[in-house]
């Protein structure tokens, strides 16, 4: 049960990162915090204790498996999360290179 208090103080974090603070490129580590956060609690909702890797072969029975659709569940959302953040960096760059700062209440007053 701790564990899952963890997860949350751990998504907690991210998410403060992510509506708190004005620079972009920390608005970014906020919200990849926030996707690892996410990632930990789906492996820690298909992990048993003492189980094996979901692999069989044709004579063998596995009483006591972990649960293999978590685990490519978690595998997408990486895939997924990775495209997403590497889309939000690019668009970080191109605002940098067009106002010359991260801040966004800099970025704000720029508009216009």
């Amino acid at each position: 049960m701790e564990i899952y208090l963890l997860c949350l103080v751990l998504f907690c974090v991210g998410l403060y990162g992510a509506v708190r603070k004005r620079n972009l490129i920390k608005i970014i580590i906020g919200l990849v915090i926030m996707e690892y956060a996410v990632n930990l609690f789906l492996v820690l909702i298909g992990y048993r204790l003492q189980g094996r890797a979901p692999i069989l072969a044709s004579d063998q029975q596995v009483l006591n498996m972990v649960d293999p659709l978590v685990q490519s569940m978690v595998m997408t959302t990486i895939v997924i999360g990775l495209a997403l953040i590497m889309l939000v960096v690019a668009i970080a760059v191109r605002i940098y290179e067009k106002y010359g700062t991260f801040d966004i209440t800099k970025i704000r007053k720029l508009r216009g």
